[in-house]
């Protein structure tokens, strides 16, 4: 498959949320160079690729957290720099990496924030906000640490806080950096369980993950990248195939057909050669 660093332009106009040409990076040294990338209305895409590939750059980016140097990123028609901080809020959430919580807050507290967009001058806190707050704690299993204090909860325990504060939020477009850090197995699958709902309630999510069988089992649009580009972008049987995983990754494997979805299965066949070769004996 040809490297996709463009799109047709009906492709293009059809997303809500596209980079054009977009060029990132911190510090004046660029991770992504003159990327253009669209993200389908209504999918459940899934950003994959090695460590230091460009995905949650470009997630970043999707987000506005972190602004090009060159290209813009378009949300509803306009670029998104031009979206007034609140309005962006009620468009789209964005659970980044890496969150910090305030000293002492509750966990309550916490989710009540994701409805800050909400709130205004002639809107205050109401039913509604509550009715969100109490949903998004059942839907991410936190209801029972509503009390407790933020830093006084486990890594697990707190990410699936931060995801539900996001979806107190209530947006139309969900970002998800590496959404299921920390969590074991089973919060793993019920989190990304969760975000299939989401998606099949007429929600798009874009999420950032390492788990290519996770990937592969819940997207329905991949995005694949290396050193800062797209390699390939589409539905997992077009993109993880034996080869593709190789080439992105330089790991040895075969694909196979999920027992349980029929999708693509990667199995890996061993370290690369070259790690083999160092491995201590």
């Amino acid at each position: 498959m040809p490297d996709q660093t463009t799109l047709s332009t009906s492709t293009q106009q059809a997303a809500r949320l596209r980079a054009e040409r977009v060029t990132l990076g911190y510090d004046r040294r660029p991770i992504i160079r003159d990327l253009t990338a669209a993200i389908p209305d209504g999918s459940f895409t899934v950003i994959i690729g090695p460590n230091a590939c460009g995905k949650s750059t470009l997630l970043r980016g999707l987000s506005r957290l972190l602004a090009p140097e060159a290209g813009q990123v378009i949300l509803d028609g306009k670029a998104i720099t031009n979206l007034a901080a609140k309005d962006l809020a009620r468009r789209l959430g964005l659970l980044p990496q890496s969150a910090i919580a305030p000293d002492g807050i509750t966990v309550a507290d916490l989710v009540a924030r994701g409805r800050y967009p909400h709130q205004g001058l002639l809107r205050q806190w109401s039913d509604a906000d509550e009715a969100a707050v109490r949903d998004a704690l059942a839907a991410t299993g936190t209801r029972d640490l509503a009390p407790r204090r933020v830093d006084e909860l486990s890594g697990g325990q707190r990410q699936r806080v931060w995801v539900a504060m996001v979806l107190a939020q209530q947006t139309d477009l969900l970002l998800l950096d590496e959404p299921t850090t920390f969590l074991d197995i089973t919060h793993q699958v019920e989190l990304m369980e969760l975000f299939a709902h989401l998606n099949r309630s007429g929600r798009t999510v874009v999420a950032v993950l390492h788990d290519l069988n996770a990937a592969a089992r819940y997207a329905d649009h991949i995005i694949a990248m290396r050193d800062g580009r797209i390699l390939a972008a589409g539905a997992p049987a077009e993109v993880i195939t034996s080869a593709r995983v190789e080439e992105i990754y330089g790991l040895p494997n075969v694909v196979i057909d999920d027992p349980v979805t029929g999708g693509p299965l990667v199995v890996p066949l061993g370290a690369p050669a070259s790690d083999a070769e160092e491995a201590p004996r």
